[in-house]
């Protein structure tokens, strides 16, 4: 028989303890607050220990501040921004239902998909990447869709930089009897998102952005409304893991095991959420669009285009059209093999015609902002 006996001296290097300190200025993650990677540091107790389940209740409670929500049903799911918007499809669409997808980028086109696969109706309203929807043309879009259940937008497009109005959709999609779902990945924690005030009814997001955390909870809530329609389901809901029926009595005061919660994530977004509330939405806000202020006027003092139109920025992420002659690929390496900044290429459409830069969570900072202009400037 043989055995396996392996030297220690002949062990692979160890590629984390190589880890170059990036300065995190693309899409996400972005960079995390010491705070946040201090909180991870903290004992790891059983995902029903009594004090952990203190600091699930405080994340609830901090997640209804962000999310400018009285919702009951509130959390975070374990797993990335795209759990967050696949378990608000699977947990709101049944086979056969009626679902408008409004999509003017890369991740409305990525609901419309889920969607479909959870067996939707699905009627898809375009526009050109980096544009938004009005009222009107929702609304039309609606009257000729049979019996809609469902609407969705991204709110903060991350593959355009697009911000999408939604007050007047808000009313002319529960208008026609449908239930609003918004993507807020790239926007909870550094643009107002408003679930109360605007009407959402179903909103999700990321721990990697705004709020200054690694990747790996998408907060979520649902409006009463929702948590209706998930309660007079005909038909289960298909992922187990994503199921909030489940997930929402392990949340809840049932504390009903569902699955091992990631403990330590669960630490950093509490202490995100925190870093949120001691700031001040408001003031964070502000921070958010005084920063994105000073790339903006950087960039076009650089002589650079900015691919979407003032009025609809996305603070925290900003789209630069790539300009002739510039090789995508070489700037970014350069970027990052000499300064230690990473921002991002575009996807899909805009492949090739833009870099993404964000500036979200605590990678809004003045500083971070010119030393990237300066970068720029030397390699342009």
């Amino acid at each position: 028989m043989m055995v396996y006996n392996q030297s220690m001296n002949n062990l692979p290097d160890d590629p984390v303890l190589a880890l170059p300190p990036r300065i995190l200025l693309g899409p996400g993650p972005s960079l995390v607050d010491p705070r946040v990677q201090r909180a991870m540091l903290a004992p790891v107790v059983g995902h029903l220990d009594p004090a952990f389940l203190k600091v699930m209740d405080g994340v609830q409670q901090l997640l209804r501040l962000v999310f400018e929500t009285q919702n009951e049903l509130t959390l975070a799911i374990s797993g990335t921004g795209t759990a967050g918007m696949e378990a608000a499809v699977a947990n709101m669409v049944e086979p056969g239902d009626a679902v408008l997808v409004c999509s003017s980028g890369y991740f409305g086109e990525r609901i419309a998909e889920m969607a479909r696969r959870y067996g939707a109706r699905v009627e898809t309203l375009r526009r050109p990447w980096g544009q938004v929807f009005d009222p009107d043309e929702v609304s039309q879009a609606l009257q000729a869709t049979n019996r809609p259940r469902l609407v969705a937008l991204v709110q903060a497009e991350t593959s355009t930089g697009a911000l999408q109005p939604l007050e007047e959709i808000a009313r002319v999609v529960h208008a026609a009897g449908a239930l609003l779902l918004v993507d807020a990945v790239t926007s909870l924690g550094g643009a107002p998102v408003g679930v109360d005030r605007v009407g959402i009814d179903i909103c999700y997001s990321g721990s990697q952005k705004c709020l200054g955390c690694p990747p790996g909870l998408a907060p979520l809530t649902l409006s009463p409304a929702a948590v209706q329609k998930l309660e007079s389901r005909r038909s289960p809901v298909t992922s187990f893991y994503l199921d909030l029926s489940l997930l929402r009595r392990y949340w809840g005061p049932e504390r009903a095991y569902h699955h091992t919660a990631p403990i330590s994530m669960v630490y950093a977004l509490h202490e995100g959420l925190r870093i949120v509330a001691e700031e001040g939405l408001e003031v964070r806000w502000a921070r958010h669009l005084r920063n994105a202020g000073l790339l903006w006027q950087g960039l076009e003092a650089l002589g650079l285009e900015l691919h979407v139109e003032v009025a609809h920025r996305l603070p925290p992420l900003t789209t630069v059209c790539i300009p002739p002659g510039a090789d995508d690929l070489g700037v970014r390496r350069r970027l990052l093999d000499e300064y230690n900044i990473e921002i991002s290429g575009g996807l899909g459409e805009l492949k090739g015609k833009v870099w993404r830069i964000g500036l979200m969570g605590f990678s809004s900072r003045p500083e971070l902002v010119e030393l990237l202009l300066a970068a720029l400037r030397k390699i342009l």
